[in-house]
């Protein structure tokens, strides 16, 4: 099975802005990707890569990609070109149903009825496969919530982020080397501030605010990549920025430095505008 394309594959399911009940793909071959909710292939439509997360999938047509359920059944009397994967329910496969790769499950094992083909392997995953959903689950979680946090400060301070993308445009260097400083500087304070009574309470609130500094900074870089490819809505820049970071950060070992640089880069921007805008 492509766990690579798999992997990406849940990441951009959380990351694309989809909510919707239900969803039927608007032109023939698109993908369908639904976070609550049924999807259906009917006969004579044709459906790129199926992702749900909670829902359940009715094949009747053809899927030219893969089907992957998180939490429902699937039941495919059509054909499949790709894989199928089901974490927290049955893959059925009707007489005419046809998949052409493997077909993976965690829960329940699929039921073939006579004359169903599969073109691939049946297999269930394995430790090493849970190892890989925990780290998915890590990830979806991480990244919804820098979205909503994102969303919010996109929200509350519109003109601050336009801010902030001047400054990346103009300063881009600078910035970064004022977010290196500040990223090691801002705990050695609170933690200096500890050896003294009347700082003590500013030891505190610093150490208290580091994480969800950080996690602005994290935003905020997202954002101005984002806004360098992105001109019109903020919101659709901040999306774009914020994919590109998801999927760089999951290269192995030159991931997490770039996770690293992003807050760094973000946090400089941050100061770096309100010094700029203060003057």
């Amino acid at each position: 099975m492509r766990r690579s394309s798999l992997f990406v594959l849940f990441a951009l399911c959380w990351l694309l802005p989809v909510a919707s009940a239900s969803a039927e793909a608007d032109n023939d071959g698109d993908d369908r990707i639904v976070l609550v909710g049924s999807v259906l292939v009917d006969q004579d439509e044709t459906a790129g890569d199926v992702i749900v997360v909670d829902g359940d999938v009715t094949i009747r047509g053809n899927v030219t990609g893969d089907v992957i359920v998180v939490d429902g059944d699937v039941t495919i009397r059509g054909s499949v070109e790709g894989d199928v994967v089901t974490i927290a329910g049955q893959a059925t496969l009707g007489r005419r149903g046809n998949v052409e790769g493997d077909i993976v499950y965690a829960d329940k094992e699929p039921v073939r009825t006579e004359g169903s083909q599969v073109g691939g392997d049946v297999e269930k995953l394995n430790v090493g496969d849970a190892g890989i959903l925990g780290a998915i689950g890590l990830f979806i979680g991480i990244t919804i919530s820098m979205f909503l946090l994102g969303l919010v400060l996109l929200l509350l301070a519109p003109r601050a982020a336009d801010a902030i993308a001047r400054t990346a445009k103009d300063k881009p260097l600078v910035s970064a080397g004022v977010g290196l400083l500040a990223f090691f500087l801002i705990p050695i304070i609170a933690i200096a501030a500890f050896f003294t009574i009347v700082g003590i309470p500013l030891g505190v609130v610093l150490l208290l605010l580091v994480v969800p500094l950080y996690a602005i900074s994290y935003v905020t870089a997202a954002f101005a990549l984002g806004r360098r490819i992105i001109k019109g809505s903020r919101i659709l820049a901040f999306l774009a920025g914020l994919v590109i970071l998801g999927l760089l950060t999951l290269i192995p070992f030159a991931g997490s430095l770039i996770g690293f640089l992003a807050v760094v880069f973000g946090l400089g921007l941050l100061l770096m505008t309100l010094l700029r805008h203060r003057t």
